[in-house]
């Protein structure tokens, strides 16, 4: 009995891995075409997607979650925009959404601020070529983490 126990999750994680991989293209094409539609419309070149940064993006996400705290990254040397959803879920465009929201705060025209703009500006910064993202999940609590680069929102710059 115990040996077709373990016969069968040897054949059950094998079928886990390759669902979870997919459903990874899957929010990583859905975070990289909602960044993209969005920069398109203010005239900045599309961004590609790094593996690298959504490393970082990652290990900071499950830092996060494991620590029970919600803030950037001490000296990152990224750009970096994160969100916090708590009793729920999110999907990948509705995160990218939300800072796109911050539109209503940014006036283009003078390049200032008039509220919180800075998840927004980073998402359409013209100079960042490269986003990665992460997520982390507990159950209750959902992060979600992208890192930028070159980062964008440097002072006395326009975003675009």
């Amino acid at each position: 009995m115990v040996r077709a126990i373990g016969a069968l999750l040897l054949i059950v994680l094998p079928l886990t891995a390759a669902r979870a991989q997919a459903v990874s293209l899957l929010v990583e094409r859905e975070l990289l075409t909602a960044h993209n539609v969005a920069r398109v419309q203010v005239g900045s070149p599309p961004l590609v997607w790094s593996d690298a940064l959504a490393r970082v993006a990652q290990d900071w996400a499950d830092r996060l979650m494991r620590g029970r705290r919600f803030e950037h990254q001490a000296d990152d040397r990224y750009g970096e925009n994160l969100f916090l959803i708590a009793g729920g879920t999110v999907a990948p465009t509705e995160v990218v959404h939300t800072w796109l929201a911050e539109l209503r705060d940014y006036d283009h025209n003078t390049n200032s601020c008039h509220g919180v703009c800075g998840h927004y500006t980073q998402v359409i910064w013209r100079a960042t070529r490269a986003v990665g993202c992460g997520t982390a999940f507990d159950g209750y609590r959902q992060i979600w983490v992208c890192e930028y680069e070159p980062p964008g929102n440097i002072k006395g710059q326009s975003p675009y």
